[in-house]
């Protein structure tokens, strides 16, 4: 394949929206992934906020304009079971159980549960 086709080639992008809901109770902020095909992380990130804001209008949110961007490292055919789509990395001072805490377990997620039969 010659190089000018590999530029043009699409790849799997997932990007992650932050957004608040203003109308609910206490405002909680939601980070929500996509999934896009796209020939650049540009593309996917475009496309992606083109999106977050007609979610948001739509549902009566606020998108904060930050989007994150994370591309798949498999792109052949659609992404599978077990695919790794997303992830960030973060220099944090603090220790693994202040980290979960401060970042990922502050009390106030809304969270759905799982009943397994």
């Amino acid at each position: 394949m010659a190089a000018a086709d590999v530029a043009h080639e699409k790849s799997w992008y997932a990007v992650r929206c932050v957004f608040q809901w203003d109308a609910w109770e206490g405002t909680p902020y939601e980070e929500r992934l996509t999934l896009w095909q796209a020939v650049s992380m540009d593309e996917a990130i475009a496309r992606a906020e083109g999106e977050a804001r007609t979610y948001a209008r739509e549902n009566g949110h606020r998108y904060l304009e930050l989007a994150h961007c994370y591309r798949l490292a498999t792109t052949a055919g659609r992404p599978d079971d077990g695919d790794e789509v997303f992830s960030l990395l973060r220099d944090s001072p603090l220790d693994e159980e202040a980290y979960l805490d401060h970042y990922f377990d502050t009390g106030h997620e809304h969270q759905g549960t799982t009943t397994e039969g």
